[in-house]
């Protein structure tokens, strides 16, 4: 029975169940479809190698800051703030913000483009109108449970994640014992009607996605402030990050071994599903569709809340209006949620528009969570070098947690170049109302300068990549 000082707190346990949770979602049932059309087995190695390099390294540094900065709670975007002031401390807190919402977009994307595998006439690829209608029916239900209590909805993510793990495992010893080596061999650099293309670019063409499968590696670094023991937030990390990945480069690689990669690359999302159904038949395909179904669901769980405790934490700390940081009597950040998914409704019935939902969504998800994981990789840098939080019997440590830092550093910093100017620019367009929205009206009430004179080029250069971003709409230069 917990006691009064322990109730509403998480353990190491379900903290790890957080992490986990939040990273096994969409991403990994739609890793063989878009590795392979980028690349074959040797460009997938190199790719997982560098994102596995590089978010370890990120894992680290959000383990070090834990231990380093235990009072810093929500560190995603408390970091930026404390490491590079007000302005870059917002725009961190409202890009991942936003990109979990666009996250949860997606999630409902992918839900209709399952579903559409076996009503098409329906759900179509996931943006046709009855697919639109049930997302929305589905957010508005979801968010009156989490308006219950974010205990309750914790407990029921750690039954979820384990639950959906089981398919995906499943699938991975399925792929093992079909495993044939030729197959893999043939597919080695790509195999038969591999596009003309170098290898920098097959590998670049994989980066966002390793990106957004990794999303949600922080997600016990948000939810800092629930943990029973501080020392756990560093730990479950670690221990999600190494669990998920290994999971993620088996589903990236064995089907290589179990047919042609053009075949793997013409399958429908998710592509896990079709991937399995070229090996086992059409039963294959239902399994996985049926695992989608719950990971999505449960993964979406977990970033509503994890939406909902950014813009809460952001809120408290005076970097959103004070309104967001009010609670109903269950704890839970009742106006922070409401903004959330009515935010989360509008991109959902925008999806209806897009040429590509599917494959937007993921990306515009990847890129805006890259300023807040650039900035936290900053932020360990200051950290090791000025030794904060340190003490004379770690102090040994520091040399190595900066090397750590700057490696994390140098790889988000490739991410936006891997990106492309097209989402930066994108991501810019939303940054700006963003700012003059919310930014604003928080340091009006504040009664609080609104920039520094650093701070005021940041905004310019903004403002600029936004304005190149909304003509680039309206011209239809970029295509959403």
């Amino acid at each position: 029975m917990a006691t009064g000082a322990d109730k509403g707190k998480l353990s190491l346990n379900a903290l790890t169940a957080m992490v986990i949770g939040s990273m096994i979602g969409a991403g990994i049932f739609n890793l063989p479809g878009r590795f392979a059309t980028a690349t074959g087995p040797f460009g997938a190695i190199i790719a997982w190698a560098i994102a596995g390099t590089g978010m370890y390294m990120l894992a680290r540094v959000f383990q070090s800051l834990a231990t380093r900065r235990p009072d810093i709670d929500s560190g995603v975007f408390a970091y930026a703030k404390a490491g590079f002031g007000d302005y870059m401390g917002f725009l961190s807190a409202f890009g991942y913000w936003l990109g979990s919402c666009l996250g949860n977009v997606f999630y409902w994307v992918l839900i209709g483009s399952t579903l559409g595998r076996f009503f098409p006439e329906f759900f179509g690829d996931g943006s046709s109108p009855v697919a639109i209608i049930v997302s929305l029916l589905g957010i508005w239900a979801f968010h009156f449970m989490i308006l219950r209590g974010v205990e309750q909805a914790a407990f029921i993510n750690t039954v979820v994640t384990i639950a959906k793990i089981v398919p995906i495992v499943v699938a991975v010893l399925i792929f093992i014992f079909f495993f044939n080596y030729n197959q893999f061999s043939e597919n080695f650099f790509g195999g038969l009607d591999m596009p003309e293309k170098s290898l920098v670019a097959q590998v670049r063409d994989t980066m966002l996605i390793t990106v957004f499968v990794f999303l949600g590696i922080e997600g016990a670094s948000v939810y800092s402030r629930f943990a029973k023991k501080r020392e756990d937030v560093g730990t479950a990390t670690v221990l999600g990050f190494v669990a998920v990945t290994g999971l993620m480069v088996a589903v990236t690689l064995l089907p290589f071994a179990t047919a042609p990669r053009a075949a793997i690359a013409g399958v429908a999302n998710p592509s896990l599903a079709g991937a399995l159904e070229l090996v086992v038949g059409h039963w294959g395909a239902i399994f996985i569709s049926i695992g989608v179904l719950v990971s999505v669901l449960g993964a979406y769980l977990a970033w509503s809340l994890i939406c909902a405790e950014v813009m809460f934490a952001a809120a408290k700390s005076q970097d959103m209006p004070k309104m967001f940081a009010a609670q109903n009597g269950n704890g839970v950040p009742a106006n922070a949620l409401w903004l959330t998914n009515i935010v989360v409704s509008l991109f959902v019935i925008s999806t209806y528009w897009s040429a590509d939902a599917f494959n937007f969504m993921l990306d515009m998800t990847s890129v805006t969570a890259l300023l807040p994981y650039l900035l936290v990789a900053g932020y360990g840098v200051i950290v090791a070098r000025t030794g904060i939080g340190y003490t004379a019997s770690d102090a040994n440590e520091r040399p190595m947690d900066q090397i750590i830092a700057w490696i994390a550093v140098i790889y988000t910093l490739f991410m936006f170049v891997a990106a492309g100017l097209k989402y930066v620019v994108l991501v810019a367009v939303l940054f700006v109302p963003g700012t003059i929205i919310l930014y604003f009206w928080a340091r009006r009430e504040q009664q609080a300068r609104f920039f520094t004179p650093v701070e005021l080029v940041v905004f310019g250069v903004t403002v600029l990549a936004g304005i190149i971003g909304t003509v680039g709409l309206m011209t239809g230069t970029i295509t959403p």
